[in-house]
């Protein structure tokens, strides 16, 4: 069952807040027309929160590490299905990121651990004609980046956030971090990372949302 096909009267919810959403990307809500200057720390249109906003679409699908796998697939050389176990066992990396959702709050200063984007590209290794990375998650939702933006330095598979396990509603046990784009691209509950020649906008993408997502040139809305 897809996102938008569940018939009860939950599904008419989430079909609800999606509706919302695409409403605001129709009428570029948050939009202010600037670009960040040099070295700006916030990006435009946006505030700064202490708490960390829970967003979701209603699901907070409950995964067990106990029986979790990630598949890694796709054009790969060496395609990968990871238990907990194998991914804990490889490097793991702790890094101060700030997060940019595109409803327009901030947070500064996050402490993630996790497996850096460089030890999965070296485990895998994309084939030449690879350029975008497909994440698919456990509720169904997907998201596109580019290779380029994935091999980002400070990106990884983030599994701790300051000091403890990513909690369910923010997408634990495991979920992508992708410090340089709006944070619908930083995946939840990810369960699937598809290397790919050709692109495949995502859930958001293919309703009004920006394919590259950067927020200091404001590329919230399509």
């Amino acid at each position: 069952m897809r996102m938008t096909d569940d018939p009860t009267i939950f599904g008419r919810l989430k079909e609800k807040l999606i509706g919302k959403k695409q409403e605001w990307a129709a009428a570029g809500r948050g939009l202010t027309g600037k670009h960040a200057a040099p070295g700006q720390k916030l990006p435009p249109g946006q505030h700064e929160v202490k708490d960390w906003p829970v967003l979701d679409l209603g699901i907070q699908p409950e995964v067990k590490t106990t029986s979790y796998t990630l598949t890694i697939d796709g054009a790969v050389e060496h395609p990968a299905v990871l238990t907990w176990a194998e991914l804990m066992a490889l490097p793991q990396r702790d890094q101060v990121s700030d997060m940019h959702c595109v409803t327009t709050w901030s947070r500064y200063d996050n402490v993630f651990r996790g497996i850096p984007a460089e030890v999965i590209l070296a485990l895998v290794q994309p084939k030449p004609e690879c350029r975008h990375v497909i994440f698919h998650s456990h509720d169904d939702y997907t998201t596109n980046v580019s290779l380029q933006q994935f091999s980002q330095p400070d990106v990884m598979l983030a599994h701790t956030w300051n000091g403890q396990p990513i909690s369910r509603e923010h997408g634990g046990p495991l979920r992508g971090m992708i410090p340089k784009l709006y944070l619908w691209k930083s995946a939840k509950w990810v369960k699937r990372m598809e290397f790919a020649a050709a692109d495949a906008p995502g859930f958001w993408e293919t309703r009004g949302y920006n394919n590259n997502a950067d927020p200091w040139a404001e590329e919230r809305y399509s």
